[in-house]
This record gives structure tokens, sequence and C-alpha cells, in this order.
């Protein structure tokens, strides 16, 4: 098989039959045990942080890079838009409300003035 043919049929149902059994085995391996696997309770307490630290790896970049390189000039919608969420978050508390500013910030400077 070469790198552009795509895959058959049969290779295609392997794939995803490996992929669920992978899955289930990774996700379930704290459901079939029959008692609890106990932590260490730093270990417990940082796991409270993982949620975070994984949404900040994702957006973290995407606001301040753009083509593989920081960005340069502070006039970036995705800066202002950033901001404005962060404001409405630490004054609310609400994600909703949080998606909403930084998108009505965004918008405007995006499709208005081209940044």
């Amino acid at each position: 098989m070469t790198a552009s043919s795509p895959l058959t049929t049969g290779e295609a149902l392997l794939a995803i039959a490996g992929l669920t059994v992978v899955t289930l085995l990774t996700r379930g391996f704290f459901i079939f045990t029959r008692r609890e696997i106990p932590f260490p309770n730093w270990l417990r307490e940082g796991l409270h942080y993982a949620p975070l630290a994984a949404l900040a790896a994702v957006v973290l970049p995407e606001i301040v890079m753009r083509d593989g390189r920081l960005v340069t000039t502070l006039l970036d919608a995705r800066l202002f838009a950033a901001a404005a969420g962060a404001a409405w978050f630490f004054w609310r508390r609400g994600i909703l409300g949080t998606i909403v500013a930084g998108m009505a910030v965004f918008l405007p400077l995006r499709l208005g003035l081209g940044w």
C-alpha cells in the first residue's frame, strides 16, 4: 500500500475495530476494576487542573501565534477578544458569557476592520 492509496473496506473496518478496542481499554480501565485504585493526594489534586491545562495548551497558541510565528503587533483581533472574554469570566464567572463577549469583540474587529 502506498501513501496515496486509500484503505480498502476491510482495512478500514479493521482499523475502526482496533481503535474501538484501544479506546474502550484505556477509557474503561478505571471502570473494569473491582475496587477503587488508590491515588496519592498530590495526583488527585493535580488531576483537577488537567482540563484547564489541556484547554490552555490548545487555545493559547491559537491566540498568540499566526502562521507558526508569534504575533508581533497588538492590532490582532484575537488578543482583544481573549482580553474581553477573560474580563467577562472574571466579572461574571460564566462560560457562555465569556464566549459571547469574546466573539462580540472578535467579529467586528475581524470583519469590520480586517484585523
